[in-house]
C-alpha cells in the first residue's frame, strides 16, 4: 500500500474514531489524520497478533482494524494528558 492510501485511511479512520469518541481532542484536518494513521499501525499490530488480520488495503475489514486502533489511541492519549 502506498504512502497515499495510508493517508486516506487515516483520514477516514480518524474521521470516524473522532465521531464515535467524540470529546474536545483539538487539532484538525492534519491531527485526525495522524491520528488515524497511527490508529492503522496500532490496529494493524493489534490485529495481526490476534489473527483478525493487519491493515494493508482501503476495504472495510482494513477501515474496522484502523477505526479500533485510532480509538485505542485516542483513550490512552486522552488517559496521558
Amino acid at each position: 500500500m502506498g504512502w497515499l492510501s495510508w493517508i486516506v485511511l487515516g483520514l477516514i479512520s480518524g474521521v470516524i474514531a473522532k465521531f464515535l469518541l467524540p470529546g474536545h481532542d483539538g487539532g484538525g484536518l492534519i491531527w485526525t489524520t495522524v491520528v488515524g494513521i497511527i490508529g492503522a499501525f496500532i490496529g494493524g499490530y493489534v490485529g495481526t497478533r490476534i489473527g483478525w488480520g493487519d491493515a494493508n488495503a482501503l476495504d472495510l475489514r482494513s477501515i474496522g482494524i484502523s477505526v479500533l486502533g485510532a480509538i485505542i489511541f485516542l483513550v490512552l492519549l486522552r488517559i496521558a494528558t
